[in-house]
């Protein structure tokens, strides 16, 4: 198997691998976890998704894997303790969707990947970046996933101690993250794999049950018995053998991924 490739695109670290094929092939783009696997290297090594006839482009998250400050994760674990919403969670997703567009540009002039729509993968804080893309932007999908995701971001901050201090603004940028509410826009955009973990967070599995009832006969829910909400082993930072139970996700996902990529060069809208 030829290694990685790692590089950066417009600012993004990634971490890309090869496709099962010779020529240019489709792309699809993932978003780590800020919980084991937490750098787009760890995520390549839980959810590596071999064989497909596509390009895994994995990109780092702010302040993750080669963006963390001084080589450690103390600085983002400090922008926790000062406000995890609005200094972390809130931001990270606006920056990484943000980002996305130019990133996705520089790819395409890097590596020999086609110019028609993309896949979108994320785990946990990822997801809310997966759909996010989906939601709020026009960049053509095929299809998408996510895997024990923050669906709606209260669910996220009510996972930390203590009562969290709303106000206003705290407040607009949380529902503004609440992607059940956005599920008829998320379902025309792209067919969705949810994929929930039995032992995940119960208010994160709950949320992923409404996101696929909200989204109809366009998301499919899959349910991996055992799994809690990491998908690798702490530190996460590094790439590591692939755990039983991320193989059991793995094979999901590339199942998904290959049910659709048959529709890739499918002429999609314009992008924003």
């Amino acid at each position: 198997m030829l290694p990685p490739i790692t590089g950066v695109a417009a600012g993004v670290p990634f971490t890309a691998l090869r496709p099962a094929v010779v020529g240019p092939a489709p792309l699809i783009v993932t978003w780590h976890m800020l919980d084991a696997p937490r750098s787009d290297a760890a995520f390549a090594a839980a959810l590596p998704m071999d064989g497909l006839p596509a390009w895994r482009v994995h990109l780092g998250m702010p302040m993750c894997g080669a963006r963390m400050v001084d080589g450690s994760m103390d600085a983002g674990l400090e922008l926790m303790r000062e406000d995890v919403l609005m200094s972390v969670l809130h931001p990270f997703v606006l920056q990484a969707s943000g980002e996305f567009p130019a990133a996705l540009e520089s790819i395409r002039a890097q590596l020999p990947v086609d110019d028609g729509p993309v896949g979108v993968l994320g785990g946990s804080l990822g997801g809310a970046v997966a759909l996010r893309v989906l939601a709020d932007t026009r960049i053509p999908v095929f299809a998408a996933a996510v895997v024990n995701a923050a669906i709606r971001m209260r669910s996220v901050v009510g996972l930390f101690p203590g009562d969290y201090p709303y106000d206003a603004e705290s407040e607009k940028a949380v529902d503004d993250m609440d992607f059940v509410t956005k599920a008829d826009v998320i379902a025309g955009r792209a067919p969705l794999l949810v994929v929930s973990g039995e032992r995940d967070h119960p208010g994160l599995r709950a949320d992923a049950f409404d996101l696929v009832e909200a989204s109809g006969s366009r998301a499919e829910l899959l349910s991996i018995p055992g799994l809690a909400h990491p998908l690798a082993d702490e530190p996460g930072i590094e790439p590591a053998p692939q755990l039983p139970l991320a193989r059991e996700v793995d094979a999901g996902l590339t199942a998904w991924f290959r049910r659709h990529l048959t529709g890739a060069g499918s002429p999609g809208s314009g992008e924003r």
